[in-house]
């Protein structure tokens, strides 16, 4: 009987965030820097604000608290397998907040340079709503492009476990939640229809070798 491998995993990590009053001095943080800075940036979205990557500056402790989330995250997701127990790389960090209303969303994209990006929810906006019509999901692309563009599209791969394999996933937002993924992976935000006001935090962390002391 033949026996089946899956080749080249590309992990990917989704945790959650246990303090309320941190997501609610987050709010507060972002709030008030949207209120100081009303345009924003234009990067990959596609409407919405975008803040600057300086969140790590006026976010406040609970920015701090988060990227030490982050990196713990991504200290457990790796291993220097040069120095297994004792890794010698650090992370260093980029923060920024991303406010949408309905109809925004952004296209895909990836982070070029960092080595883990993280998406955190500090309101999805969808008010307890439970209609997967209203979209704004994380959307993750399989890195072998290709793929989806074969001449069969609806033939797919199996895994191991005998599953299709998509060339897509969909992570549906929820306060309080942080989606963690190689940064090199292809990643968008479908249109947002809810009726509220999602409010997300993105996280870059690039690796770097620690000092010697």
């Amino acid at each position: 009987m033949a026996n089946q491998r899956d080749l080249f995993p590309t992990p990917f990590v989704i945790d959650n965030l246990q303090s309320d009053a941190g997501l609610a001095m987050l709010r507060e943080a972002i709030e008030a820097e949207r209120t100081r800075d009303s345009k924003g940036l234009s990067i990959s979205n596609f409407g919405g604000w975008h803040s600057n990557t300086q969140m790590l500056e006026w976010g406040g402790e609970a920015a701090k608290a988060l990227i030490h989330k982050a990196m713990t995250m991504a200290d457990e997701a790796c291993v220097d397998i040069k120095s297994p127990d004792a890794n010698r790389f650090g992370w260093v960090p980029q923060m920024w907040a991303n406010v949408s209303d309905k109809g925004d969303a952004n296209q895909y994209h990836t982070h070029p340079g960092s080595f883990w990006s993280a998406v955190a929810y500090v309101d999805d906006g969808y008010e307890r709503d439970t209609d997967p019509g209203l979209g704004g999901e994380l959307q993750l692309l399989d890195p072998r492009m290709p793929m989806v563009r074969m001449a069969a599209p609806d033939l797919h791969l199996k895994d191991a476990a005998g599953r299709p394999v998509p060339s897509e996933i969909s992570i549906r937002p929820q306060t309080g939640k942080i989606v963690m993924f190689p940064s090199w992976l292809q990643h968008a935000v479908r249109p947002f229809h809810g009726e509220g006001t999602r409010i997300s935090i993105a996280i870059n962390l690039t690796a770097a070798l620690k000092r010697s002391r």
